[in-house]
C-alpha cells in the first residue's frame, strides 16, 4: 500500500526527482547530501562493478528498487537483465544480485534500517562501504522478514583485502577493496 501511495505522489507531481527522499518501510526519509569522498567512492565502485558484471546483468547507480513496503535508492545495484526490461517498473528484489550503500553520515541507517530492509526483501548480497573507518562490510545469507530480518553472514574487509563479487551464487571477480575507496 505504501509503495502504491508513493508512486501516486510521484506520478501526480507531489514528489519530484528534485525531492531528496526515499521510501523506507512506509516512511519518507530524507536522503543525505553527498560529499566529495562519497561521490568518489560511488563512482569507483560502480565503475569497478561495470567492468566485471557478466552478460545478462547491469549496474544501476542511485536508482530505485521496489520492495513490498519501500523504494530505496541504493548507491549502486547489480540488476538482472537489460535496462529496457525496466521501462514499466523498477527492479524488484528478485532482480537484484547486490546492493551497495556508501556510508558516512548514513552509517547508522545503513547498518540498521537498510540492512533489515534488504535482508527482508531477500537481496542476497549487501555491501556497506564504511567511509569513516575505511572498511567494507559484506552481508550475505538473508533470512527473516520485518523487524526480524537479518543477514546471517557478515565479513569485514580492510583496504589491503580483495572482495569477491558474487552474482547468482557464483564468484565472478575479485576486486581490491582499496580501489573502491580511492
Amino acid at each position: 500500500m505504501y509503495v502504491a501511495q508513493y508512486h501516486h505522489m510521484v506520478d501526480s507531481g507531489i514528489l519530484t526527482e528534485d525531492d531528496p527522499v526515499e521510501l523506507l518501510e512506509g516512511w519518507l526519509v530524507t536522503k543525505m547530501p553527498k560529499n566529495p569522498q562519497h561521490t568518489l567512492a560511488n563512482q569507483l565502485t560502480s565503475a569497478a562493478l561495470m567492468r566485471v558484471v557478466p552478460a545478462g546483468w547491469f549496474v544501476n547507480v542511485q536508482e530505485p528498487i521496489t520492495t513490498a513496503d519501500s523504494e530505496p535508492e541504493p548507491d549502486v545495484a547489480v540488476v538482472r537483465g537489460d535496462r529496457r526490461d525496466y521501462k514499466e517498473r523498477h527492479p524488484a528484489p528478485g532482480d537484484v544480485a547486490l546492493v551497495v550503500e556508501i556510508s558516512d553520515a548514513t552509517l547508522q541507517r545503513d547498518r540498521t534500517i537498510k540492512l533489515r530492509l534488504y535482508a527482508g526483501a531477500g537481496i542476497p548480497v549487501y555491501w556497506i562501504l564504511n567511509l569513516p573507518d575505511q572498511l567494507l562490510h559484506v552481508h550475505t545469507d538473508p533470512e527473516g522478514s520485518g523487524e526480524r530480518a537479518i543477514y546471517r553472514q557478515q565479513t569485514t574487509y580492510d583496504l589491503a583485502d580483495e572482495v569477491s563479487v558474487i552474482i547468482d551464487g557464483q564468484t565472478i571477480a575479485q576486486l581490491p577493496v582499496q580501489g573502491l575507496f580511492s
